[in-house]
């Protein structure tokens, strides 16, 4: 299985799925059964050589889950996915925590222009989705 998680900048919320969900990959024994990346949607640096870390089309198709932080990525790669088969695989990362779904909070706030609290907050709501979707890799058999 391989998955992708995606935030705008590749700088906050998208790594911190990318390490917390290593950490429980590796705590299992499951690194081997599990490729796992993190990227951004964003371009802020227009002009430049594009960031090796942003989404491309080919993601859709090296990745079988695109795990977007909040429901702006979720429409960032909604719009870049390349047919339906595409956006089958895109996801919110929050959506693998039952708690977030039944209070009908899923999105991943952006933790950047906010305080350290912010980061902890984040920390939290990712760790209680990874373990969410480690379930869903066992049960899909990835593992």
């Amino acid at each position: 299985m391989r998955i992708l998680f995606v935030c705008m900048g590749n700088i906050c919320r998208s790594p911190t799925a990318e390490g917390v969900m290593r950490g429980l990959l590796r705590a299992e024994g499951l690194e081997d059964a599990v490729e796992i990346e993190s990227a951004g949607t964003g371009g802020w640096h227009a002009g430049s050589a594009p960031d090796a870390r942003a989404v491309t089309a080919e993601d859709f198709d090296r990745f079988d889950l695109l795990l977007a932080m909040d429901r702006d990525n979720e429409r960032e790669l909604l719009a870049r996915a390349p047919g339906a088969q595409a956006r089958a695989k895109v996801r919110l990362l929050r959506e693998f925590d039952p708690a977030s779904v039944a209070a009908g909070d899923v999105d991943v706030p952006d933790p950047y222009y906010g305080g350290p609290h912010g980061f902890d907050r984040v920390l939290d709501q990712v760790e209680a989705a990874c373990r969410g979707l480690l379930d869903e890799v066992r049960s899909a058999g990835a593992a």
